[in-house]
This record gives structure tokens, sequence and C-alpha cells, in this order.
């Protein structure tokens, strides 16, 4: 489940042109954090995962 929401947040950070460093500066995080996750390492709190959410403008994409 980690592994697969990681690989969803690299793919869409990717899609969207950002590096590790921008997402985790828009999403007010550590950048080793936010290549932690992308990795499966670290189980999310649903208050990181809304900030990576609005980081990514996920509540914004059809």
């Amino acid at each position: 489940m980690l592994l697969a929401l990681g690989s969803a947040v690299r793919s869409t950070r990717a899609e969207m042109g950002l590096s590790q460093e921008a997402l985790a500066v828009d999403a007010d995080m550590d950048r080793s954090y936010v290549g932690g996750i992308e990795r499966g390492e670290h189980n999310l709190t649903i208050m990181n995962l809304v900030k990576i959410a609005e980081a990514l403008q996920v509540n914004r994409r059809s």
C-alpha cells in the first residue's frame, strides 16, 4: 500500500515537472521525507497526505 502511494506521488510529481525539493517546499515538508514517501518508507498522517495532495493539485484534477 505504501509503495503504491509513493509511486502515485512520484509519477504525479514527475508529470507536473516538479523536483522532490519543489514538492517539499510546496507541501512544507523536508525533501528527504518526500523521498521516503516516494520509496514507501513512511506511513503518512492524513494531514501530510492532504499537504501533498494540495501541492500536487490532485483535488483540482478531473
